[in-house]
């Protein structure tokens, strides 16, 4: 693999969450924290100021158990997690009933801070821009946008309309005018480029019984999450009638999951060994 890129340490640790400890009860020991975050090449210093950080922000709440710590996401942080795995793994939606949903908004200058996270968390669920304050999409998404909605206090400034047919035109061109699909496909191609040769390479290795190890398989997985995690705020998870020629997004997706089901098994195995409590290690 080639070298790693600078991440965020904060970043790393709400993938963990989404990734690895929600599932898990949602709880996990500082010391097993910090001894996956080593894996992944974070050293212990900058963890623990991190951790200190996103508890100040109300991101994380930290527990005490004798002489052991622990931490849990509050509902601040719960929120933010749910909702980047709620589209990180969302399916392709199979057919389309030429239906588009519109959110409306008008904020005045004095709320600018509140319309660029309203941008923010629209895009975030597909949406995209047709026209200033003004977010189309193909999938009815009443109850997420609601939710964004009551998050953000924003309910007074935003009229949501929705199964509206285009008349007189082309769906095509809502597509084109809305988001960058060839820019993004051509993100996807670098992905395949990247990881395609690593899942061949690890199924390879499988067969022949000489695999990772599996502190490298949760390396690789957490990796690849990483890696494929800006993708859900990029793609709007177009139905197949309105997706350009040469689409790959499916490829890219296919790989994903195929390369994460390949791992699991022995990542599994090294989170169960690293999330244990430290009253039960020797």
């Amino acid at each position: 693999m080639s070298k790693r890129p600078h991440l965020q340490t904060q970043f790393i640790i709400f993938v963990l969450f989404g990734d690895v400890i929600f599932n898990r009860g949602g709880r996990v020991w500082t010391a097993s924290l910090l001894q996956m975050l080593k894996v992944l090449g974070v050293g212990e210093r900058a963890a623990r100021s991190t951790l200190s950080r996103m508890r100040r922000k109300g991101w994380l709440k930290p527990e005490r158990d004798g002489r052991h710590s622990a931490y849990t996401l509050t509902a601040r942080g719960r929120h933010i997690v749910e909702e980047g795995g709620q589209r990180i793994f969302e399916p392709r939606k199979p057919r389309w009933d030429s239906l588009w949903h519109l959110v409306v908004y008008s904020l005045p200058e004095n709320k600018r801070n509140l319309r660029n996270d309203l941008r923010k968390r629209l895009t975030w669920l597909g949406f995209g821009r047709l026209a200033p304050g003004t977010w189309i999409s193909p999938h009815d998404r009443q109850a997420e946008v609601a939710a964004v909605l009551d998050d953000l206090g924003a309910r007074g400034y935003v009229q949501c309309f929705s199964s509206l047919r285009l008349e007189g035109g082309d769906d095509r061109d809502i597509v084109e005018r809305c988001w960058d699909m060839k820019t993004l496909n051509q993100q996807y191609t670098r992905f395949i480029s990247r990881w395609e040769p690593e899942y061949e390479k690890c199924s390879r290795t499988l067969v022949r019984g000489d695999g990772l190890s599996a502190a490298q398989c949760f390396s690789q997985r957490f990796w690849i999450t990483r890696d494929y995690s800006p993708f859900p705020r990029l793609d709007p998870n177009l139905p197949g009638e309105l997706l350009p020629e040469n689409w790959l997004g499916e490829k890219a997706a296919e790989i994903f999951n195929g390369f994460r089901n390949l791992l699991n098994e022995r990542s599994n195995e090294f989170i169960q060994t690293v999330m244990q409590s430290p009253n039960d290690r020797k």
